[in-house]
Protein backbone atom coordinates (compact mmCIF):
# COMPACT_ATOMS: atom_id res chain seq x y z
CA UNK A 1 0.00 0.00 0.00
CA UNK A 2 0.83 3.16 -0.42
CA UNK A 3 1.96 5.98 2.64
CA UNK A 4 -1.14 7.99 0.64
CA UNK A 5 -3.63 5.06 1.91
CA UNK A 6 -2.21 4.92 4.88
CA UNK A 7 -2.52 8.12 6.08
CA UNK A 8 -6.11 8.47 6.49
CA UNK A 9 -8.07 7.37 9.84
CA UNK A 10 -8.23 4.22 11.52
CA UNK A 11 -11.85 3.20 10.95
CA UNK A 12 -13.44 2.93 14.75
CA UNK A 13 -16.38 0.73 16.16
CA UNK A 14 -17.87 0.21 19.36
CA UNK A 15 -16.35 -2.78 21.49
CA UNK A 16 -16.76 -2.02 24.68
CA UNK A 17 -16.97 -0.21 28.24
CA UNK A 18 -15.03 0.29 31.38
CA UNK A 19 -16.08 2.20 34.52
CA UNK A 20 -15.29 2.47 38.04
CA UNK A 21 -17.74 1.15 40.39
CA UNK A 22 -18.45 1.69 44.13
CA UNK A 23 -19.72 -1.69 44.91
CA UNK A 24 -18.71 -4.45 43.04
CA UNK A 25 -20.97 -7.29 43.69
CA UNK A 26 -24.01 -5.38 43.43
CA UNK A 27 -22.85 -4.52 40.39
CA UNK A 28 -22.21 -7.41 38.23
CA UNK A 29 -25.30 -8.60 40.01
CA UNK A 30 -27.36 -6.24 38.29
CA UNK A 31 -25.66 -6.47 34.87
CA UNK A 32 -25.34 -10.60 34.91
CA UNK A 33 -28.84 -10.35 36.18
CA UNK A 34 -30.68 -7.46 34.78
CA UNK A 35 -29.31 -7.03 31.33
CA UNK A 36 -28.23 -10.30 31.00
CA UNK A 37 -24.50 -10.48 30.49
CA UNK A 38 -22.29 -13.46 31.20
CA UNK A 39 -19.22 -12.88 33.25
CA UNK A 40 -16.00 -14.09 30.62
CA UNK A 41 -13.08 -13.10 33.08
CA UNK A 42 -12.27 -11.81 36.58
CA UNK A 43 -8.95 -10.24 38.17
CA UNK A 44 -6.92 -8.04 39.50
CA UNK A 45 -5.11 -4.90 37.63
CA UNK A 46 -3.10 -2.00 39.38
CA UNK A 47 -4.61 -3.22 42.49
CA UNK A 48 -8.43 -2.95 41.01
CA UNK A 49 -10.64 -6.29 41.17
CA UNK A 50 -12.41 -6.52 37.49
CA UNK A 51 -15.06 -8.08 36.75
CA UNK A 52 -15.57 -8.48 32.06
CA UNK A 53 -18.62 -9.24 30.88
CA UNK A 54 -20.02 -9.98 27.47
CA UNK A 55 -23.04 -11.04 25.45
CA UNK A 56 -21.05 -11.63 22.03
CA UNK A 57 -18.49 -14.93 21.81
CA UNK A 58 -16.71 -12.52 19.82
CA UNK A 59 -16.31 -9.51 22.37
CA UNK A 60 -14.05 -10.58 25.37
CA UNK A 61 -16.36 -8.25 27.23
CA UNK A 62 -18.39 -5.13 26.07
CA UNK A 63 -18.17 -4.21 29.89
CA UNK A 64 -15.64 -4.19 32.08
CA UNK A 65 -16.84 -2.96 35.74
CA UNK A 66 -13.24 -1.76 37.83
CA UNK A 67 -14.18 -1.65 41.74
CA UNK A 68 -12.77 1.33 43.69
CA UNK A 69 -14.82 4.15 43.00
CA UNK A 70 -15.35 6.25 46.38
CA UNK A 71 -18.97 6.14 47.30
CA UNK A 72 -20.57 9.79 45.91
CA UNK A 73 -18.37 10.40 43.00
CA UNK A 74 -19.45 11.90 40.26
CA UNK A 75 -20.58 9.90 37.57
CA UNK A 76 -18.35 10.48 34.73
CA UNK A 77 -20.91 8.43 31.57
CA UNK A 78 -23.15 10.00 29.60
CA UNK A 79 -24.43 6.56 28.81
CA UNK A 80 -23.92 2.91 27.37
CA UNK A 81 -25.95 1.83 24.50
CA UNK A 82 -26.65 -1.86 23.49
CA UNK A 83 -28.00 -2.39 20.28
CA UNK A 84 -30.87 -5.29 20.08
CA UNK A 85 -32.28 -6.30 16.74
CA UNK A 86 -35.91 -5.50 16.61
CA UNK A 87 -38.86 -3.52 18.25
CA UNK A 88 -39.86 -6.45 19.32
CA UNK A 89 -36.65 -7.53 21.46
CA UNK A 90 -36.28 -4.30 22.99
CA UNK A 91 -40.37 -5.14 24.01
CA UNK A 92 -38.91 -8.20 25.42
CA UNK A 93 -36.04 -6.92 26.88
CA UNK A 94 -38.62 -4.03 28.91
CA UNK A 95 -41.01 -6.72 30.04
CA UNK A 96 -37.92 -8.28 31.54
CA UNK A 97 -36.39 -5.77 33.50
CA UNK A 98 -39.65 -3.14 33.80
CA UNK A 99 -40.25 -4.57 37.18
CA UNK A 100 -36.66 -4.72 38.64
CA UNK A 101 -36.70 -2.97 42.00
CA UNK A 102 -32.48 -1.91 41.49
CA UNK A 103 -33.72 -0.26 37.60
CA UNK A 104 -33.99 4.00 38.48
CA UNK A 105 -35.51 6.23 36.14
CA UNK A 106 -36.70 4.57 33.38
CA UNK A 107 -38.06 5.95 30.17
CA UNK A 108 -38.40 5.20 26.44
CA UNK A 109 -37.87 7.21 23.39
CA UNK A 110 -38.81 7.59 19.77
CA UNK A 111 -35.96 9.32 18.06
CA UNK A 112 -37.44 8.82 15.00
CA UNK A 113 -34.30 6.81 13.62
CA UNK A 114 -34.62 4.49 16.75
CA UNK A 115 -36.58 2.96 19.69
CA UNK A 116 -34.58 3.20 22.83
CA UNK A 117 -35.24 2.31 26.71
CA UNK A 118 -33.46 4.13 29.24
CA UNK A 119 -32.22 2.63 32.77
CA UNK A 120 -30.37 3.58 35.13
CA UNK A 121 -27.94 1.07 37.00
CA UNK A 122 -27.65 0.74 40.90
CA UNK A 123 -24.63 3.92 40.66
CA UNK A 124 -26.56 5.99 38.37
CA UNK A 125 -24.67 5.01 34.85
CA UNK A 126 -27.30 5.76 32.12
CA UNK A 127 -27.87 2.47 30.24
CA UNK A 128 -29.43 3.10 26.51
CA UNK A 129 -31.01 -0.38 25.17
CA UNK A 130 -32.32 0.46 21.54
CA UNK A 131 -32.84 -0.95 17.86
CA UNK A 132 -32.98 0.97 14.71
CA UNK A 133 -36.57 2.23 12.82
CA UNK A 134 -36.47 2.07 9.28
CA UNK A 135 -36.62 5.93 8.67
CA UNK A 136 -34.06 9.26 9.50
CA UNK A 137 -35.14 12.02 10.93
CA UNK A 138 -33.06 15.44 11.30
CA UNK A 139 -31.39 14.38 15.23
CA UNK A 140 -31.95 15.18 18.00
CA UNK A 141 -35.51 14.26 17.85
CA UNK A 142 -36.53 13.16 21.67
CA UNK A 143 -40.35 11.92 21.35
CA UNK A 144 -42.05 9.66 24.30
CA UNK A 145 -42.60 5.90 24.16
CA UNK A 146 -44.42 3.43 25.14
CA UNK A 147 -43.44 0.26 25.19
CA UNK A 148 -46.15 -1.58 26.53
CA UNK A 149 -48.32 -0.73 22.96
CA UNK A 150 -48.50 -3.54 20.19
CA UNK A 151 -45.20 -3.41 17.53
CA UNK A 152 -47.19 -2.85 14.75
CA UNK A 153 -48.79 0.03 16.61
CA UNK A 154 -45.63 1.86 17.40
CA UNK A 155 -44.02 1.55 14.31
CA UNK A 156 -47.43 2.81 12.34
CA UNK A 157 -46.99 6.25 14.82
CA UNK A 158 -43.55 6.06 14.13
CA UNK A 159 -43.66 6.63 10.62
CA UNK A 160 -46.51 8.77 10.80
CA UNK A 161 -44.69 11.59 13.29
CA UNK A 162 -41.40 10.66 11.03
CA UNK A 163 -42.78 11.27 7.60
CA UNK A 164 -43.96 15.05 8.94
CA UNK A 165 -40.25 15.14 10.50
CA UNK A 166 -37.89 17.63 9.30
CA UNK A 167 -35.21 15.75 7.29
CA UNK A 168 -37.06 12.76 6.44
CA UNK A 169 -35.62 9.96 4.27
CA UNK A 170 -35.17 5.92 4.53
CA UNK A 171 -32.80 4.76 6.39
CA UNK A 172 -30.28 3.33 3.66
CA UNK A 173 -30.29 6.27 1.85
CA UNK A 174 -29.35 7.95 4.63
CA UNK A 175 -26.98 5.42 5.37
CA UNK A 176 -25.13 6.07 1.81
CA UNK A 177 -25.21 9.47 2.63
CA UNK A 178 -23.26 9.51 5.83
CA UNK A 179 -20.94 6.75 3.53
CA UNK A 180 -20.11 9.00 1.05
CA UNK A 181 -19.41 11.72 3.99
CA UNK A 182 -16.93 9.82 5.77
CA UNK A 183 -15.40 8.69 2.16
CA UNK A 184 -15.04 12.14 1.28
CA UNK A 185 -13.68 13.00 4.96
CA UNK A 186 -11.36 10.51 5.11
CA UNK A 187 -10.10 11.06 1.73
CA UNK A 188 -9.40 14.73 2.87
CA UNK A 189 -7.46 13.56 6.36
CA UNK A 190 -5.46 11.78 3.76
CA UNK A 191 -4.73 14.15 1.86
CA UNK A 192 -3.84 16.69 4.78
CA UNK A 193 -0.82 13.97 5.70
CA UNK A 194 0.24 13.80 1.79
Amino acid sequence: MSDAANAGPVPLRMSHVGFFVTDLPAMEAFYTSALGFTVTDRGEARGAPLVFMSWDPVEHHQVVLVGGRPAGAFVQINQISFRVESLEELQRFWRGIKDDARVTNMYGTNHGNAWSLYVFDPEGNRIEVFCDSLWYISQPCVKDLDLSLPAAQIRAESEAFCKESAGFMPIGEHQRDVAARIAAHTRELAAKKS
